[in-house]
């Protein structure tokens, strides 16, 4: 016969193993996307042997490294990058096997959705309340009401109450206000206005010119015999020519002049109304 010690050691082992039979078994993220990617490794891989296609025919279709082809195939999640990149690489694996690729991608997990497997067992429904104890629930609910119900309806007539008795503010006498003096506006003291830069030139011989209106280059290059032009700016024009004496200006109404002499560099430049400057 077992001694007592020994039934005792059996009893708290079965009751251990029965215990752990009970506990639900809970996956990891990490678990179920390494499970799952070795169910899908498996099917590719068996597609591309039935298909007879080889690794570096699907690397260059794809242009997925062969060396990620082996690691999805091989299920080992460990050589792969970050896990949506592991579903675009099986969508396209799967679509060069002529598979459903976004099927098969999408079953990859991304987020956890704690996959558990619980135990099979005999659950027991819920213990029933009994009539009575329902009964005494609901007379004090109904009590409950009744008396929150009292106290607002109390409430409202102290309010209504105070509200008569009170005695209406007296009137306050309206007491004019001294009115503020108008107030006068500067006159405002008129600009002078400027007139905008305009300069005319005649060219009597073919010359080069270069134009600077308000800072900014308006024209650069040369210019053949008898062309006239106009340039105009809001402050200032300046002139460099190549050929001051075959330039005419133009400017304030006065007879055109050559701006120097003939194969002569010359600079000038005109400010507001056209005066030289």
């Amino acid at each position: 016969m077992l001694s007592r010690s020994a039934t005792d050691k059996s009893m708290k082992r079965w009751k251990q193993q029965q215990q752990q039979q009970q506990e639900p078994i809970v996956l990891t993220l990490e678990q179920q996307r390494a499970e799952k990617l070795a169910q899908i490794g498996a099917t590719l891989r068996r597609r591309r042997e039935d298909k007879q296609i080889s690794l570096e025919r699907i690397e260059s279709t794809t242009r997925i490294r062969q060396s990620f082809l082996q690691a999805i195939e091989a299920g080992n999640i460990d050589k792969l990058p970050e896990p949506v990149y592991i579903r675009g690489f099986i969508k396209q694996y799967a679509e060069a096997l002529d598979l459903d690729g976004t099927e098969l991608a999408d079953s990859f997990p991304l987020e956890d959705y704690r996959q558990s497997l619980k135990p099979v067992g005999v659950s027991l429904p819920p213990a029933q309340l009994q009539t009575s104890h329902l009964y005494a629930i609901y007379i004090l609910l109904i009590i409950g009401a009744v008396s929150i119900l009292s106290q607002t309806l109390s409430n409202s007539d102290f309010q209504i109450g105070q509200t008569t008795q009170s005695q209406p503010p007296l009137p306050v006498a309206n007491v004019a206000k001294p009115k503020a003096p108008a107030k006068v506006k500067p006159v405002a003291t008129p600009k002078k206005q400027t007139k905008p830069v305009e300069i005319g030139m005649t060219f009597k011989e073919k010359s080069w010119i270069r134009v600077i209106a308000d800072g900014k280059k308006a024209f650069e290059g040369e210019l053949p015999q008898g062309t006239q032009r106009t340039w105009t700016a809001n402050n200032r024009l300046s002139f460099r020519v190549g050929n001051a004496g075959g330039v005419l200006v133009n400017y304030n109404q006065e007879e055109a002049k050559p701006l120097g002499e003939s194969g002569q560099v010359q600079e000038v430049t005109f400010g507001a109304n056209n005066q030289r400057l």
